[in-house]
């Protein structure tokens, strides 16, 4: 084995450990290496996500008017090649499809908060501020789509949760382009309210 390789399959260990690791050389890691057996199965499923959420948002009023109200959000398909999440300071806001429970709404939108993408070397960290923050690593896939292994922390808590320490705490996601200064974090099937959560994020 390779130098270079040694290093490569120690630094996927260690991101394992904690998905905020800062990393010299993070393209000699496949993030299939670095994502648990759930998340990957979350991200092979993330269009069965899709048809399940907007088949309950759908079956509401309430829920169909939201949809309407953004198509390029809402449809699974709206993929731009190209411009992936640039090191900068953007906005974001959580929307919540095929919420789970009795009392759960189809579609459930939240505020907007600060978010930015940190570059070191070529490692790429994706965080967001507010009581619920998402925080984790950037991995290249293919021409349109970034993959997000994160996790989630909440309230006061001074630091993310280490990846993999808790299944409903970690975040598995794919990260697309929907217009020139716009994207979205597509969450399959997260830990909590929802079958789907979607992330809109715009230049800042």
């Amino acid at each position: 084995m390779t130098a270079k390789r040694i290093a490569a399959v120690a630094l996927a260990g260690a991101m394992l450990a904690t998905v905020a690791v800062r990393a010299q050389n993070a393209g000699d890691v496949d993030w299939r290496k670095v994502a648990t057996r759930q998340d990957r199965e979350r991200l092979r499923n993330w269009r069965d996500a899709w048809v399940q959420a907007l088949a309950r948002v759908r079956a509401t009023a309430e829920g169909a008017a939201g949809l309407s109200a953004d198509p390029a959000l809402f449809d699974p398909d709206r993929v731009l090649q190209g411009a992936a999440l640039k090191p900068g300071t953007y906005r974001c806001r959580m929307h919540r499809l095929g919420g789970v429970g009795p009392h759960s709404r189809p579609l459930l939108s939240g505020t907007w908060t600060g978010c930015r993408v940190d570059e070191d070397g070529i490692v790429r960290h994706f965080v967001t501020d507010g009581d619920q923050r998402t925080s984790g690593n950037l991995f290249d896939s293919t021409d349109s789509r970034t993959v997000f292994l994160g996790t989630l922390a909440l309230g006061d808590e001074d630091r993310p949760m280490r990846y993999g320490r808790d299944a409903r705490r970690d975040m598995a996601g794919l990260v697309e382009r929907i217009g020139p200064t716009r994207w979205r974090l597509v969450l399959p099937y997260p830990g909590f309210q929802s079958t789907l959560d979607v992330m809109e994020i715009v230049s800042g």
